[in-house]
């Protein structure tokens, strides 16, 4: 073969082979004759929408999720455009496919399902080389990295390098949900080892066969990493993404006054709950200084969810320490109270004065709070009794049952509403069915992050942040909260529905941009019309032309 030749069917076949510029059997005949695709392809030329239906229809054909899920991620890998305009426009169907909870058994499979590499692995035997491993990268203009160390993979626990699913998922919702373009997402699996003994002893476990590093070397493996990121790509947001409670809350707290970064389990998760609380207050008719929350878990998504109530009663101008005195916790060891011994420092802020109880129930009865919240990854810990006492203590009970995936929640919308006799206010980490009850149809609220942190990520980038606050977190909350409508409420749902997430993202990316604008937090000068140059920088899923 002459080198000409080979050279025009390497330019034909690798398009084709590229997720980014692949469109398949839409290349038009001139598009054909310009790239050699002439005789690569099926005669018949498809529209975007024609290829969208035969998408549906093998999505729809498959036997269960984890196969559609399959089917999905090899679309991305084929056709990033197709991909996510399915992924949009069926936003309600396809987002439990890619995200939670079909994600969870994805990771738990990771291993044994592995086709085509998708992100970076760095390890321990990186350090000192990893940013020319952030070179090997193809996509010089990443804006945003989600990474993990995989060691709390949702309500799952550590499952080591098989965790890469969360920060690939995670990244599709900033695209679909807020149009990051997917060329600046970049997947990102710090792979310091598992102490999963099941992994260790598989065969086909894709990471590195050691405990997890600890200490110094584990430190030092980080802050290469996020120096190596904000070199490589200057002014990158940074997510943190599922890492221990041992790491991930001073991992927040050493970087995210250096750098652009925040952690999604602790501040996306906080905002989600805080929203979903003001808007069940438009129901119960109460103010957020009434309330009393439990709190079932004392991890990273609790704290998130309680400093995050903490900030918004002081902005209404209550003290910090009376602020506190709203939230309180139970954990494995039973009600977090300031007597009990060594606590660590993350509850410590919230270790009331009160009464030991050893169990859930005790607490509830003890200090009859007015919502009750479930982040212990602990599947049906809201039993039947604990749902009754509480709608014996109010009119109408909030229950989230937020723990992820469906298998962890503590109890399924269908519980909620029928031990309540209908009264309950409830939502969900992860996707529930309507529930029918009599005359009426409920339809559970889903306190997902895919409603914060796309939002919350794209203002950051549009406005060139350099800092990712608390303040912005908050008025994401309220942003949320603000865009659920009196037929959302008259439903039972305290959260918008998911076919509006991305106008409801490109809202919440307005106000933080608009934060870091005011508060100097930017360096870009401010648009005329925020909201305009938020959606001009929008990816949209259609072709480009060639030809």
């Amino acid at each position: 073969m002459s080198e000409l030749s080979a050279s025009k069917m390497h330019q034909g076949v690798k398009i084709l082979h590229d997720p980014i510029r692949n469109k398949s059997t839409a290349f038009t005949d001139a598009e054909r004759d310009a790239l050699k695709l002439r005789g690569l392809l099926p005669p018949r030329i498809h529209s975007l929408a024609e290829q969208e239906m035969r998408v549906l229809g093998a999505i729809r054909s498959k036997v269960n999720d984890l196969e559609r899920y399959l089917y999905l991620i090899g679309l991305q890998d084929r056709n990033e455009t197709l991909f996510y305009r399915v992924l949009m426009n069926h936003i309600e169907e396809m987002m439990p496919l890619v995200y939670t909870p079909t994600v969870g058994k994805a990771c738990q499979e990771f291993g044994h399902i592995y086709r085509i590499p998708r992100g970076l692995y760095i390890g321990p035997s990186d350090r000192g080389h990893i940013r020319e491993v952030l070179d090997n990268w193809p996509h010089k203009n990443a804006r945003i990295i989600v990474v993990t160390d995989g060691e709390r993979i949702l309500g799952l626990g550590d499952l080591g390098a098989n965790g890469m699913g969360i920060p690939i998922g995670k990244l599709s919702l900033y695209t679909a949900c807020a149009g990051i373009h997917p060329t600046q997402c970049l997947p990102v699996m710090l792979d310091v080892g598992t102490n999963n003994e099941e992994l260790l002893n598989d065969p086909l476990y894709n990471g590195v066969e050691r405990r997890r590093i600890r200490g110094e070397q584990y430190d030092a493996l980080v802050d290469e990493f996020i120096t190596a990121a904000q070199d490589m790509f200057p002014g990158v947001l940074i997510q943190l993404e599922d890492f221990g409670n041992a790491n991930a809350f001073r991992l927040l707290q050493q970087y995210r006054q250096k750098t652009c970064l925040f952690d999604d389990d602790i501040q996306g998760t906080g905002a989600v709950a805080l929203a979903g609380i003001i808007s069940a207050l438009r129901i119960t008719g109460g103010e957020l200084s009434d309330q009393r929350l439990l709190f079932l878990g004392a991890g990273e998504a609790g704290i998130g969810i309680a400093d995050t109530v903490v900030a918004a009663l002081v902005d209404e101008g209550m003290s910090v320490e009376k602020a506190r005195q709203h939230c309180w916790f139970v954990d494995s060891k039973g009600l977090v109270v300031s007597d009990r011994g060594e606590i660590s420092a993350s509850k410590r802020p919230y270790a009331h004065k009160h009464a030991a109880a050893g169990s859930f129930i005790e607490a509830v009865k003890a200090l009859q709070p007015t919502a009750i919240i479930g982040v212990s990854g602990q599947a049906g810990a809201f039993s039947r009794e604990v749902i009754e006492v509480m709608g014996e203590i109010n009119q109408r009970p909030i229950i989230f049952a937020l723990s992820n995936p469906t298998s962890k929640a503590e109890c399924s919308a269908e519980q909620a509403y029928d031990w309540s006799q209908g009264q309950a206010i409830f939502a969900s980490g992860s996707p529930f069915e309507p529930v029918e009850r009599g005359s009426r149809t409920f339809v559970p609220g889903q306190g997902n992050n895919a409603y914060i942190f796309p939002g919350v990520g794209l203002g950051a980038v549009a406005s060139r942040a350099r800092r990712v606050t608390d303040e912005m977190f908050l008025r994401a909350a309220r942003t949320l909260a603000e865009q659920v409508t009196d037929q959302d409420l008259e439903l039972g749902r305290i959260y918008p529905s998911l076919s509006r997430i991305r106008d409801v993202s490109a809202l919440i990316a307005r106000d933080v941009a608009a934060i870091a604008y005011s508060q100097g937090l930017s360096d870009r000068e401010e648009p005329e019309d925020i909201m305009a140059d938020i959606e001009s920088q929008m990816f949209q899923p259609v072709y480009p032309h060639y030809a």
